[in-house]
């Protein structure tokens, strides 16, 4: 399976950019979405993508500001059709791109609903290609606490500087972190 390199995306959230770089690559491949360990049926569309800026405070009273996408998925079985394929979807942005504007490097948050259930928020993961199709991961987008996320990727940072490859002689790598 051929898998995008993964180590330029935080977690399990790409990008708009990232998705339409691998999808110009695929063009004639199926593209199937999966989420609650099922795939997307066949007849799914792209019902609405919309474009936000917000802008709000955090729990530590610290300002926010982000760029969002939203990208609504109707998850409904419809003739004989068959999974679109990525130069489809890829086309349908780029369609968008026309009317609304749309930043590449926004968050990405995809809303899926089968008609009858609530639309469900999800996140992305890489897509993968995989046997001439590109399958791209949806996982429920979890709540999080910004100023404690930053302080774990601080964290994560400092102990990566201390104790990576070239200071692992150093003696903060003696320290509680360390090895």
């Amino acid at each position: 399976m051929n898998v995008i390199d993964n180590s330029k995306i935080q977690g399990n959230d790409i990008d708009l950019g990232l998705l339409l770089s691998v999808l110009a690559g695929a063009k004639d491949s199926p593209l199937i979405f999966y989420y609650d360990d099922q795939p997307v049926r066949p007849g799914y569309h792209i019902t609405e993508v919309k474009a936000g800026q917000f802008s709000g405070l955090d729990c530590g009273a610290n300002p926010e500001a982000w760029t969002e996408i939203f990208i609504q998925l109707w998850d409904i079985e419809e003739g004989d059709r068959t999974h679109m394929p990525a130069g489809k979807f890829y086309s349908i942005i780029r369609k968008v791109t026309e009317h609304v504007q749309l930043d590449g490097s926004a968050k990405l948050t995809f809303e899926v609903s089968d008609g009858v259930q609530p639309i469900q928020l999800y996140c992305a993961a890489a897509p993968a290609l995989h046997a001439g199709a590109v399958y791209i991961e949806l996982s429920p987008r979890p709540a999080s606490c910004k100023p404690r996320d930053r302080w774990l990727a601080e964290e994560s940072s400092r102990a990566a500087a201390c104790c990576g490859p070239a200071a692992a002689k150093s003696d903060c790598c003696a320290g509680p972190h360390g090895l």
